[in-house]
């Protein structure tokens, strides 16, 4: 009986260890974070309109613009084909919709990745009989830490235009690059410079720092982001779950309840898998 005792206190013991361990690795990463690491840009702009505000006004350059609403990891569905999450989808007082992207790997920022979340935007912004006139105007912004377009420019606006002429089009929507690798006396180059900082100490916009220092430093801060990547660690683990269960209906030899068993996936959720695999 007391052997049993012990070894219950040596797992808790070791479970508490590896907890711990945890954490002070989180609290690592966390020192590592810049604005530029878009898990952690979009908790720093969770129901904050006015850093995304001063983005906006910089990049647009519209220092009048004005942010009415933000949201973060906007999921955007498309019932038959591929799905969408925008990082952060804003609106300004004029109605527009904007998507801010940012994005490390210049593979992310692809011209058709563009060009697909412009038109996954549109399909979700007029209800049905409404007039197309009634289509607000749309942005997608892409904040690269690389140069992708490769032109030594802070800023690559996108629009379409009438080719014989050179006159735009003026349909509403607009594609803006943000090369992130851009240092300068300007606002573009001070935003780009906070947006590669770690330490809020560096960085030249107030609003931006404070929101840094917030999340690194503060107890309750620095608690929410350390929950925040543990929900990203489960949600991580629950994917691959995922992949391994598609895996095993494609060989077509297992039984359901034997992969929901295997994977740790509710059995609804392994048939609604193979319905979908199926469709």
């Amino acid at each position: 009986m007391k052997i049993q005792k012990k070894g219950t206190q040596v797992g808790k013991l070791a479970v508490t260890e590896q907890v711990d361990q945890k954490h002070q690795e989180d609290l690592q990463r966390l020192r590592g974070f810049r604005l530029l690491d878009d898990d952690f840009l979009t908790k720093c702009f969770e129901g904050d309109t006015a850093s995304i505000e001063l983005v906006l006004q910089i990049v647009l350059e519209k220092p009048d613009l004005k942010v009415l609403d933000v949201r973060t990891q906007v999921f955007v569905e498309n019932l038959l084909n591929r799905s969408v999450r925008l990082d952060i989808l804003a609106t300004d007082s004029t109605g527009a919709k904007l998507n801010v992207e940012v994005q490390r790997s210049d593979k992310g920022a692809g011209r058709k990745r563009a060009r697909y979340n412009s038109s996954m935007m549109d399909t979700n912004l007029l209800k049905k009989g409404e007039d197309f006139d009634k289509l607000p105007e749309t942005w997608v912004i892409f904040i690269t830490e690389n140069d992708v377009i490769g032109k030594g420019l802070p800023l690559y606006p996108i629009e379409r235009c009438f080719l014989g002429t050179g006159e735009k089009f003026e349909d509403g929507s607009h594609i803006l690059y943000v090369n992130g690798a851009y240092r300068g006396d300007t606002p573009v180059g001070k935003l780009m410079h906070d947006f590669s900082c770690t330490d809020a100490k560096d960085m030249y916009y107030r609003t931006l720092a404070d929101r840094v220092r917030f999340f690194k430093e503060s107890k309750e801060g620095i608690e929410i982001m350390c929950r925040a990547m543990e929900d990203m660690r489960n949600q991580t683990l629950k994917e691959g779950m995922i992949n391994v269960a598609k895996k095993m209906l494609e060989d077509g030899t297992i039984t359901l309840d034997k992969i929901a068993e295997f994977v740790g996936l509710p059995i609804d959720e392994v048939k609604k898998l193979k319905t979908d695999q199926n469709v």
